[in-house]
């Protein structure tokens, strides 16, 4: 109870700190970010900044990795809040870490979609997409201009922010995920933990694949 408790405060304080206390939102400049962001207008953005962005979503699909599968077991499911967290990031998944209930079972077959998520393909793949975001946004970036408008503008903040949380919550689902698949050692727990992004990733594409049971 008390991990419910502290990931809906988490929830409620973030939004309360996004709307009460980062700096202002410029919904003009936002809504034309967002705007070259979608028509891959990507000569107008900070390369720093649109590496962020992609690496959100990189995020999400390291989640949809480990949840999708726990949502099987669940009394809710994942998806929901899957595409709850497309619209919002890190707002929205945080509602699906509360009302979860700790699981470390797998029963039943895998679909073609599930497949697709357990297999060391799509670990593989969003690494090497990982890699090639960090060459771009290191290689190309302003950081003298993310830094102003991490510190001006309230969407960029927001996203920044919403990265880090990223990095924080992992841990709270890879437990169950690693004792679905009778993996249970305390230094690869430790070590995809500390290595924020690229622990995650290393495990999407080293982690024994999920058993079936036949019903």
């Amino acid at each position: 109870m008390n991990r419910k408790i502290a990931f809906w405060l988490l929830w409620g304080g973030f939004i309360a700190y996004i709307l009460l206390l980062s700096p202002p939102l410029h919904l003009e400049q936002t809504l034309t970010l967002l705007k070259n962001i979608f028509t891959l207008n990507f000569a107008e953005i900070n390369p720093i900044i649109l590496s962020l962005f992609a690496l959100i979503g990189i995020w999400l699909l390291i989640y949809s990795g480990l949840l999708f599968i726990d949502g099987r077991m669940q009394s809710i499911p994942f998806y929901p809040f899957a595409l709850a967290s497309v619209a919002s990031g890190v707002i929205g998944l945080i509602p699906y870490l509360a009302l979860r209930n700790p699981n470390q079972e797998f029963s039943g077959q895998k679909d073609a979609f599930l497949n697709l998520l357990d297999s060391r393909f799509f670990g593989v793949v969003l690494s090497l997409s990982t890699i090639a975001i960090f060459a771009y946004g290191f290689g190309f970036g302003d950081w003298d201009d993310f830094v102003q408008q991490f510190l001006s503008d309230r969407f960029i903040h927001g996203m920044s922010l919403a990265f880090c949380l990223f990095c924080l919550l992992f841990p709270t689902i890879l437990g169950d995920d690693m004792a679905r698949r009778s993996w249970n050692n305390p230094q690869i727990f430790w070590t995809v933990t500390l290595l924020p992004l690229i622990g995650p990733l290393i495990y999407l594409c080293l982690r024994p694949s999920l058993a079936e049971t036949t019903s």
